[in-house]
């Protein structure tokens, strides 16, 4: 069943599954119709470019994509090294999501950062230059490179078609940046879909800054799907996720209205990183509909439901983060083509 008149759908992975079951997940998702593999680096767990690199090896023609790596842990040069060499495995297929990371993470191995949406513009200015096989020199307050370039002794000189999506989380202002410069935003999960509304307006002012319309933004989202029969199954498998987000980064539960109160509540409990018997101490503070608001869980008829709240609130794409161990009953849930 498609979800989106566009049938546009994708899959979000992260740490949850072996590398190897990823691999298998994505031939899973070409075959079901599913446009992208997203592959995320938040946390010190899976970087990003080795799994997109074995997801290309072994697919034909699904996107491949970063969700997302951050401007502060490889200089310019690097970054735009490492997508040009995605680019000869996949050709036209891979995308990079680049975005601004998060304290206290950054902080705790000692990257100090500031001026979050500048230091963006920048990353993000020189590294599709570098892409489109240009020379480069620039000066800035963040990037600062004299005559460099993707220097390439043996192929192809070509540019690099190679599409850059901001992640502007929860920040208008990068929100805005995104609008104003990316080929696309990432829209973040664990928020509800009303946030999407107020996120689209600013947006769209960057667009307009740009000289373009929000139509010329792409705009996938993650969205986490917890699918079961069972759905207290499904509820409580996404709980143990929302309990640590709203007490690790309440800044996202706060811009999808879960109740302030709430989420002091639950920081007083978590630490970073959390133990096991802080999650599970915390999670019996979040009831079902905070759950339901911010995440695709349930039923399979739930989870379609929930995502199509994304799709009518200016979602272009929805990309699935499978929280259950069988992702392949996700896929076919969500498939727009027979395996």
């Amino acid at each position: 069943m498609a979800v989106a008149a566009s049938d546009r759908i994708a899959l979000y992975l992260q740490d949850k599954h072996p590398l190897r079951d990823g691999m298998r997940y994505a031939q899973l998702a070409e075959a079901s119709g599913f446009e992208a593999v997203w592959q995320a680096e938040s946390r010190l767990v899976r970087e990003a470019t080795v799994p997109m690199a074995a997801f290309a090896a072994v697919t034909e023609r699904i996107g491949i994509a970063s969700g997302v790596v951050n401007p502060w842990t490889r200089n310019v040069g690097l970054l735009a090294a490492t997508f040009s060499t995605l680019d000869d495995l996949a050709p036209g297929r891979i995308t990079l999501g680049i975005g601004a990371w998060w304290d206290p993470l950054a902080r705790k191995v000692g990257i100090r950062r500031r001026r979050h949406v500048q230091a963006m513009r920048e990353t993000v200015e020189v590294t599709r230059r570098l892409l489109a096989m240009e020379r480069v020199t620039f000066h800035g307050e963040f990037v600062d490179v004299d005559e460099i370039e993707i220097d390439i002794v043996h192929g192809d000189r070509s540019p690099k078609h190679v599409p850059i999506y901001i992640a502007a989380t929860t920040g208008m202002r990068m929100m805005e940046l995104a609008g104003e410069i990316a080929d696309g935003v990432v829209l973040n999960y664990l928020v509800g879909p009303d946030y999407n509304r107020a996120a689209l307006a600013h947006l769209a002012a960057g667009a307009i800054r740009g000289g373009r319309t929000l139509d010329d933004v792409d705009r996938p989202q993650l969205v986490v799907c917890s699918l079961d029969r069972d759905r207290s199954v499904a509820l409580d498998r996404a709980r143990e996720l929302v309990t640590q987000y709203l007490g690790q980064q309440p800044h996202i539960g706060k811009a999808s209205g879960v109740d302030e109160s709430l989420l002091e509540e639950i920081g007083r409990i978590l630490t970073w990183p959390a133990t096991q018997a802080q999650i599970e101490r915390a999670m019996g503070l979040v009831p079902d509909e905070v759950v339901q608001l911010i995440t695709a869980s349930g039923t399979a008829e739930e989870c379609r439901e929930k995502v199509q709240e994304y799709v009518d609130a200016g979602c272009t794409c929805p990309v699935l983060y499978p929280l259950g161990d069988d992702v392949p009953a996700m896929l076919e849930a969500f498939a727009t083509a027979r395996v």
